[in-house]
């Protein structure tokens, strides 16, 4: 099943069965896309096994979250050990790896990296297990798929990183909360599914505070999916009474952290003591970091996404291809802004050893980027009423445009490394699979290379001293 295509000269009962047929596919579970599911779930566990066996030596971050991992596994959650946090995510990730290191009673290196591999095998059984009493499994499929893949994502599983933990909590919370959402009748199964749901994406933000966009997005997409039916005539109070609920449970988590931090941020980060004055993160005002962030978690769309530019036909193409080409140009000569720690700056610099290389990367990857956001925008405005009838893919397109506003929102002077959009990757893949759901030879292929590069980037640091 294609995305739905506006063909010239198509009638509204044309683009009304497209629509309907969009949809009908969304809630199919796709056999192959569950047996690549499984691939990569065994190539990335046996790698992450394997790398936390052989190298067994601080590598990337871990020297750096070993301290929170250590004083929580030491001391305990206390309001003095939350003061004393050093690192700038929140402390949930810290004490789930802390958790594992008094658990297995090992060498603590070892085991945090451990209880990091544990959140990410059970993300996967979780999703597994929950989307088959979904109404829209090939979506979460997709969504358990996009993070597997991304560049990062075996690199979090085997080293001390805050990003596993995080995810755990923020997908399963969004499974459990859409489907709540999505059910106009309140039974005490879904009552159960709407406070855990609630909670697990508060717990989402204590251990990533970007996760924050989950809890905005949960509250805008309940008071649409009320107002949608019948302006909530089939919502009755106990439905609206178990909203609100689920939402204070979703805050709980946040409130008391920052009735101890008095922010968002530790008061080691937030006055940049926790590294010498070096890094500061706190609460301010950033214009540039949104424009950023909105073009790397483009640039990520388009290896899930790009079959959909060659659906833009006669005008539509040539305005496309227009603006990006005037993007590129603006990206070549802008390039720097965007370059941020990761594998894109890695292979801007590689290209640069050929005299212009780099400006043609940038030009060409800002272009792709660009000219692919405009055919996606063009699907969502045909699949609208696709859109606000599924509500794990309103939920998805809700928690990455917050994601994008609150980066205005970042003080200090710590860079938007590329890694953190793996924290809405799941989301990326919601949206990619709801409008282009079927998994060809072609997506396969660039998951397959969004993989492949993953598995890279963790098994460099075998080699390097």
């Amino acid at each position: 099943m294609s995305a739905v295509q506006v063909a010239p000269g198509a009638t509204t009962a044309d683009l009304d069965s497209n629509i309907r047929s969009s949809a009908a596919g969304i809630r199919k579970a796709s056999p192959n896309l569950l047996r690549f599911i499984l691939l990569i779930l065994a190539l990335n566990t046996i790698s992450a096994l394997l790398f936390i066996a052989l190298v067994n030596r601080p590598v990337y971050d871990d020297s750096y979250n070993i301290f929170d991992v250590h004083q929580y596994a030491t001391q305990g959650l206390t309001r003095a050990t939350l003061l004393a946090h050093r690192n700038p995510p929140g402390p949930g990730s810290f004490l789930w790896m802390a958790a594992a290191v008094r658990l297995l009673g090992g060498e603590e290196l070892r085991d945090a990296r451990i209880g990091a591999f544990l959140s990410w095998v059970l993300l996967a059984v979780g999703v597994l297990v929950g989307a088959r009493y979904s109404k829209f499994p090939e979506l979460w499929h997709g969504a358990l798929l996009t993070s597997l893949v991304f560049p990062h994502a075996v690199e979090a599983s085997a080293t001390v990183l805050t990003e596993g933990p995080g995810l755990l909590f923020a997908l399963l919370g969004a499974l459990a909360w859409t489907e709540f959402a999505s059910r106009a009748r309140l039974t005490a199964g879904t009552m159960i599914l709407g406070l855990l749901g609630g909670l697990s994406l508060g717990l989402a933000a204590i251990c990533r505070q970007y996760n924050l966009a989950l809890l905005a997005a949960a509250a805008l997409l309940g008071l649409f999916e009320f107002r949608r039916t019948n302006s909530g005539k089939d919502r009755g109070p106990k439905w609206r009474l178990c909203f609100v609920l689920s939402l204070a449970m979703a805050a709980i988590p946040v409130v008391l952290l920052m009735s101890v931090w008095h922010g968002l941020s530790s008061p080691g980060m937030a006055t940049g003591t926790s590294y010498h004055m070096i890094w500061k993160a706190d609460v301010g005002l950033n214009l540039s970091r949104p424009v950023i962030t909105a073009f790397y978690c483009g640039l990520y769309l388009v290896p899930l996404t790009f079959r959909g530019m060659f659906q833009l036909k006669g005008r539509a193409r040539w305005v496309g291809l227009s603006v990006a080409f005037v993007g590129g140009i603006a990206a070549a000569h802008f390039g720097s802004a965007f370059l941020q720690p990761g594998p894109v700056r890695s292979a801007a610099w590689a290209a640069s050893r050929v005299p212009g290389g780099e400006g043609v990367f940038l030009g060409l990857m800002g272009a792709v980027t660009i000219y692919n956001a405009i055919a996606l925008g063009r699907l969502l405005w045909a699949e609208r009423n696709v859109v606000i009838s599924t509500p794990p893919f309103l939920f998805a397109l809700l928690t990455s445009l917050f994601f994008i506003g609150e980066q205005m929102g970042v003080g200090g002077n710590i860079p938007l490394y590329d890694r953190y959009v793996l924290q809405i990757a799941p989301f990326l893949g919601l949206i990619a699979f709801s409008l282009l759901p079927r998994p060809d030879r072609g997506r396969v292929f660039a998951l397959g290379a969004l993989s492949v590069i993953s598995q890279v980037m963790l098994w460099r640091y075998a080699f390097l001293a």
